[in-house]
């Protein structure tokens, strides 16, 4: 077996096991489906937003999600200070860019989590990535509706410019921390049927993430079983409903050997 798969594998029998919390400050839209991803997956949700607990409850967390989807001034506040006690514990800090590059409060405040926080991984689609990186994209909402020209440079160019892993998903996910890349070719289109599967699959890579500090091979490992996932379930669905239904059925019962038989990774872009 590809020895990247087998550590794919064996990550996720690691969460499994030791079952970590994962702490989100995500958006009102999502919450429920990732809490419930993150259970099915292996681990332990709790969704804290207030600026007087977040330091308190980072800190017994694997991993930290900053999902920006739906913002308001608090919650910018919170994902602030629960970023820096992450970091102080050196907690992996995961971003999800949502709707970067759409208005001009999205775009200022990925920039300023970016500057501020020692991030570990952002997990987001081609317009994000390229409005963050400066490589050019186009953000219709929370929907990518044109990537940049040369999507390896854009997610190169941001892991570079912050120290950081970059995981931009798409029909193929590229990843890379700005030297190694991994292309991740698992999925399936009707993921794209579903809001909020993207911020599902930032779940998922926190949950890798809470378990492998090589943070380039956690995100390949989230978003292959993720992938994974929905293949199988789209075997078994009619619709975007039991679509859903199927997807998390599947990421719940997807065994480690499963995943590091079928995961599609490959290195280089």
């Amino acid at each position: 077996m590809d020895p990247i798969n087998q550590r794919i594998g064996d990550m996720l029998a690691r969460i499994r096991a030791t079952k970590p919390l994962i702490h989100h400050i995500t958006n009102l839209v999502v919450m429920n489906d990732t809490a419930n991803v993150t259970l099915h997956v292996g681990g332990l949700p709790v969704m804290a937003h207030d600026a007087g607990e977040v330091a308190e409850m980072v800190a017994h967390a694997g991993a930290l999600v900053l999902n920006v989807g739906t913002l308001s001034p608090d919650w910018i506040e919170s994902m602030l200070i629960a970023g820096r006690r992450a970091n102080e514990l050196q907690t992996p800090v995961v971003l999800d860019p949502v709707g970067a590059g759409a208005t001009q409060l999205r775009t200022r405040t990925n920039l300023e989590l970016l500057h501020s926080l020692r991030i570990a991984v952002v997990r987001g689609n081609g317009g994000e990535i390229g409005a963050l990186s400066g490589e050019g994209g186009e953000v219709k909402g929370v929907e990518s509706v044109a990537g940049p020209e040369d999507p390896l440079t854009a997610a190169r160019r941001l892991a570079q410019t912050y120290h950081t892993v970059v995981a931009l998903t798409g029909a193929r996910d590229i990843i890379t921390d700005g030297e190694r890349v991994l292309t991740v070719n698992n999925g399936h289109i009707w993921l794209t049927t579903l809001t909020g599967t993207g911020c599902m699959a930032t779940t998922m890579v926190a949950a890798f993430a809470a378990v492998e500090r090589d943070y380039l091979l956690a995100a390949a490992g989230g978003l292959a079983m993720f992938g994974l996932a929905a293949e199988l379930a789209a075997e078994k669905a009619y619709g975007p409903a039991s679509f859903k239904v199927a997807l998390f059925d599947q990421i719940y019962n997807l065994t480690p050997e499963q995943v590091a038989a079928g995961a599609r990774v490959v290195e280089g872009g």
